[in-house]
């Protein structure tokens, strides 16, 4: 269990950004589940969900990094997460999959050539003796903005994203589970990213930070 509470490169939480995001957490007052919620929504509606900004370097890919950010895609928000929960001594790793979003699509399909997200980014926690999922992707405005009703976590069960809207419409899809990771796996993130967007594969391999327009 001690690999998931470890800091590493990208889960960098002695940084002082990442210190700053989690000590208002660091109370004993505060239970081990009321950390995991708090920090959890702190980072869902903190940081503004962005798909369209895709970087290869690195040090972006740094949970330091991000926190200077306000905004950022699912793993972005996941490497935060699983720092915070680190730094609070709660055991995190990253866990990725393939999803189908059916709501608000057209500028996706337009920019990536497809409605699926690959890999798609969730956080398990280690809370009262088994592993949770956890997905912060999404903030509370977006969640609005498509008619969605923002996913909670009450650290007891898993947390994964909503199959239905509000209406009843599908909203996504899980595809495929690519499962968890110790640390964050760079070099499978990208040949995935290059595999299943062609429309985009060249920017890829020409430079290491994409904005889609």
């Amino acid at each position: 269990m001690k690999d998931y509470l470890s800091s590493s490169y990208f889960y960098d939480f002695e940084q002082n950004s990442i210190q700053s995001l989690i000590a208002e957490f660091k109370i004993e007052s505060l239970s081990e589940k009321g950390k995991i919620k708090g920090l959890y929504l702190k980072i869902r509606d903190g940081w503004r969900y962005n798909p369209y900004h895709i970087s290869f370097d690195p040090i972006k890919s740094k949970a330091s990094y991000i926190a200077e950010k306000t905004e950022g895609h699912c793993i972005d928000k996941s490497i935060l997460l699983i720092a915070g929960l680190r730094g609070l001594g709660i055991p995190a790793r990253i866990h990725l999959a393939k999803v189908k979003n059916h709501i608000g699509v057209e500028r996706l399909i337009e920019k990536f050539g497809t409605n699926e997200l690959t890999p798609h980014g969730m956080v398990d926690v280690f809370v009262s003796g088994k592993w949770l999922k956890a997905s912060p992707a999404f903030n509370k405005e977006l969640c609005k903005k498509c008619n969605v009703s923002p996913l909670d976590f009450n650290a007891e069960e898993d947390s994964v994203f909503q199959e239905f809207d509000q209406s009843g419409n599908t909203f996504m899809e899980y595809l495929e589970d690519y499962g968890h990771f110790e640390d964050l796996p760079f070099d499978f993130i990208k040949k995935n990213m290059m595999a299943n967007y062609p429309k985009i594969a060249s920017q890829f391999k020409q430079k290491q930070d994409i904005f889609i327009d």
